[in-house]
C-alpha cells in the first residue's frame, strides 16, 4: 500500500453514528449533517436525535452512538462513567440558557422561586447548573422548590398549563415562551458558566478510526466558518429545523435565539481548570467516582491536525 495507505481506506467511506440534541446547542452539528461538508470528505452519518444533551451522552455510554456534543457537566460524567473523550469545543452556549418565570408571578430574583414548582431537565448540564450552582448561591436548598422532571421541549407548553411556575431551559424554547408573553427572565446561565460545549467521542472510535476523526474536525471547522461568513445559509437550514417540528417562532424570534449562540470551533487551551472546577463539584455530589485524567479526556491533537 505505500503513500497510499490511508488515502486508500478513506476511500470506502466510513459511517459515523452522530447524536445531537434538537434545542438550539445541537444546531451547529444538525447543520454540519445537512452542510454536504461531510459527504464532501466520505464521510457517511447515521443520526440520532434527541431532547437533551445528557441523553446522546448516555447512548455513547451504552456504544449506541459514537459522537456527540453537550457541556461540561454532561462531558466529565460521561468520561467518569465511559471514558469518553473530548475532541473539540463547537460552541458556547451559556447565553442560550436561562431560569424563567411565568410572567404573571413577576419574578425578578432567583430567591423568589421559594416554595414553587420548577420544570427542569433533571441531569442535564442546565438542570445541573442550577440545582447545584443558581439555586444554593441564592440560599435555596433542594427542599426548598419543587422541582418537576421534564425535557425541556415540554416547558413552556406546561408554564402556558400553570402545571409549572418556572423552568430551567434553553433557546429556542426560552425566546419563543418570552414573545409569546408565556414566561419572563429571572436569570441567564452566562452569568455563572459561559457553558463551552463539547464534541465528544467514545475512545474506541477514535483508536480505531484516527483518520476519519481528522477529517471529521476538518468538515467542522468548514461548518464554523459557515456560520461566520455565511450565517444566512446557516440560519435557513436551522429555521427550517424548527419550524418543521411545529414550533411557531417567527424569525425575528429564532434570529434572537441564534444570537446567543457562539459557534467557535476549535480547542481552546483554557479547558482544563474550568473542567476541574466542574468535575470538584460533581465529585463532591457524589456524581462521579474520581477526578478525571485530563490527558485521558482531553484529545486536542486530532484538532490539531485538522487544522493543518
Amino acid at each position: 500500500t505505500g503513500v497510499l495507505g490511508p488515502r486508500a481506506a478513506l476511500a470506502q467511506a466510513m459511517t459515523i453514528r452522530q447524536g445531537y440534541q434538537t434545542n438550539i446547542w445541537g444546531m451547529p452539528t444538525y447543520y454540519l449533517l445537512r452542510s454536504g461538508h461531510l459527504e464532501k470528505r466520505r464521510i457517511k452519518f447515521e443520526e440520532f436525535a434527541v431532547p437533551s444533551g445528557n441523553l446522546t451522552m448516555q447512548q455513547m455510554v451504552a456504544r449506541q452512538v459514537d459522537l456527540g456534543t453537550y457541556a461540561g457537566q454532561s462531558f466529565v460524567t460521561g468520561h467518569d462513567k465511559g471514558g469518553l473523550v473530548a475532541i473539540a469545543q463547537i460552541e458556547k452556549v451559556g447565553k442560550t440558557a436561562r431560569v424563567m418565570a411565568r410572567k404573571e408571578l413577576n419574578i425578578a430574583k432567583v430567591e423568589q422561586l421559594r416554595g414553587l414548582r420548577i420544570g427542569n431537565q433533571v441531569g442535564s448540564s442546565t438542570g445541573n447548573t442550577f440545582v447545584d450552582i443558581i439555586a444554593p448561591r441564592a440560599g435555596l436548598k433542594k427542599e426548598d422548590y419543587q422541582e418537576v422532571k421534564m425535557n425541556v421541549n415540554e416547558m413552556v407548553a406546561a408554564a402556558a398549563a400553570k402545571s409549572i411556575d418556572a423552568f430551567v431551559s434553553v433557546d429556542p424554547y426560552c425566546s419563543i415562551a418570552e414573545a409569546e408573553g408565556i414566561a419572563t427572565t429571572v436569570v441567564s446561565l452566562y452569568e455563572y458558566d459561559p457553558m463551552p460545549v463539547f464534541m465528544a467521542a467514545t475512545p474506541e472510535f477514535i483508536e480505531k478510526n484516527p483518520g476519519t476523526v481528522v477529517e471529521y474536525l476538518k468538515a467542522w471547522l468548514d461548518v464554523g466558518r459557515d456560520f461566520k461568513q455565511n450565517p444566512g445559509k446557516v440560519g435557513e437550514v436551522i429555521y427550517t429545523f424548527f419550524t418543521s417540528k411545529g414550533y411557531k417562532m417567527n424569525r425575528e424570534t429564532f434570529g434572537k435565539a441564534m444570537a446567543n449562540v457562539e459557534v467557535d470551533v476549535g480547542f481552546p487551551g483554557d479547558l482544563r481548570p474550568y473542567l476541574q472546577q466542574i468535575a470538584e463539584g460533581l465529585f463532591k455530589e457524589k456524581k462521579i467516582g474520581a477526578i478525571p485524567d485530563w490527558k485521558k479526556a482531553l484529545r486536542p491533537e486530532f484538532m490539531e491536525k485538522a487544522r493543518g
